[in-house]
């Protein structure tokens, strides 16, 4: 292996988390504007979830792609080539005159925030050793619900205070500032040579030789479904179902995240301490069906605030573990390909969730719709593939 200067991994760990939180408010501050879209623009519900899925479309449909690209060029470059598309996506938005331009735009800064997904996750396992790479994970995957707690926080306040064109100016320098920082402060982490990884096996397809890879993505899709249901329905839920004010909305939705955030801290560390990514993994299915379940059944009741709120720390925490354990198994080559066919998959489910769930909400109202969500972390518990599993590969 080349010498190459070594950073603090801590540093490494935030600047990748500054990126995640950039993308994630650029992909996820979409659906936040449905109220608007709704209430003020008087579009439908399966009209404005469209638009909001735009981002996300962009994203799934380049997630292998930038997994490729990080795999043969690195870290850094990736990286801060996808915030600037991401920049140029947001800036975009803020001159378009159209509701279509608005979706074109966005799906183009969704293909750039692709990229952070692969290539901040390997710089976190790339600089962690295995038995804190759980921890360093859970912490970096606190990126998704800090940028949607930002993004709850933030676009919709401002769009009604102002309008849109300030919304996407201001997200436009927020995914500027990262851009900036990863091209400056990210270091590459060590891997092998190509001839070394030949010789460790490490080129090999994993795909080819470890059904769990497979298992795993469609896992992870499946568990996606009731996360975004939260993350995309609860503001216009409190607003249109519950009454109340916009303000009062946002700042618990942005609040709850701090929940989601500490939740995959707290997944991460236990899957460190039990040495296992799949068995914390499977618990939290189990957990998420019975919440969302709950929810369904009681969101007319004043529990179900509690409930919605619960659904936000319990339905994320999976994320992390799942990541991790795909990174450990694809190894230095094919981490980057396997993170995003991991990705691909959860993104797919995403994108599918604002239309979806809101056709569910105007025919048959949330309760229904939330109830119905549980299906999927159900079907996903016998599919985390427990037996046989094998952690802290090197990387």
């Amino acid at each position: 292996m080349a010498e190459q200067r070594v950073p603090n991994r801590w540093l490494m760990l935030g600047v990748s988390m500054v990126g995640q939180i950039a993308g994630t408010i650029f992909v996820n501050g979409a659906p936040f504007l449905i109220p608007y879209l709704h209430l003020e623009r008087g579009l439908s519900l399966v009209e404005a979830g469209t638009i909001a899925a735009a981002p996300l479309t962009g994203t799934m449909f380049t997630l292998v792609l930038w997994g490729v690209i990080v795999d043969r060029i690195g870290e850094r470059a990736s990286m801060t080539a996808g915030l600037a598309i991401v920049t140029i996506g947001a800036l975009g938005a803020s001159q378009s005159d159209s509701l279509l331009g608005l979706g074109l735009w966005f799906a183009v800064g969704g293909i750039g925030a692709g990229s952070t997904n692969s290539a901040s996750g390997r710089v976190v396992v790339g600089w962690f050793p295995a038995h804190r790479r759980g921890t360093a994970m859970g912490i970096r995957q606190t990126g998704l619900p800090l940028g949607v707690g930002l993004a709850a926080l933030l676009v919709p306040n401002v769009v009604k205070a102002h309008d849109l064109f300030a919304t996407l100016l201001l997200i436009t320098a927020i995914c500027a500032v990262a851009t900036v920082l990863s091209a400056v402060l990210i270091v590459d982490p060590p891997r092998p040579t190509r001839s070394e990884a030949a010789d460790l096996g490490h080129l090999d397809n994993p795909y080819t030789r470890d059904s769990r890879l497979w298992r795993i993505h469609l896992a992870s899709a499946l568990l996606v479904v009731p996360q975004f249901t939260v993350w995309t329905y609860m503001l216009v839920w409190l607003i249109d179902d519950k009454g109340w004010s916009t303000f009062a909305a946002s700042a618990l939705v942005a609040s709850t995240q701090l929940l989601g955030a500490a939740g995959r801290i707290g997944a991460g560390w236990w899957s460190d301490r039990v040495g296992s990514r799949l068995g914390p993994m499977r618990t939290v299915a189990i957990a998420a069906a019975a919440t969302m379940l709950s929810l369904g059944l009681l969101s007319g009741t004043p529990l179900a605030i509690a409930l919605i709120v619960i659904a936000t720390a319990v339905t994320v925490a999976d994320n992390g573990l799942a990541f991790t354990a795909v990174a450990e198994i694809g190894g230095p080559y094919w981490s980057g390909r396997a993170m995003g066919v991991q990705n691909t998959g959860q993104y797919i489910a995403s994108a599918l969730v604002p239309p979806v769930v809101g056709a569910l909400v105007s025919g048959r109202g949330y309760g229904f719709a939330f109830a119905l969500v549980s299906v999927f972390p159900l079907l996903a518990i016998p599919l985390v593939p427990v037996r046989g599993e094998h952690t802290r590969q090197p990387l």
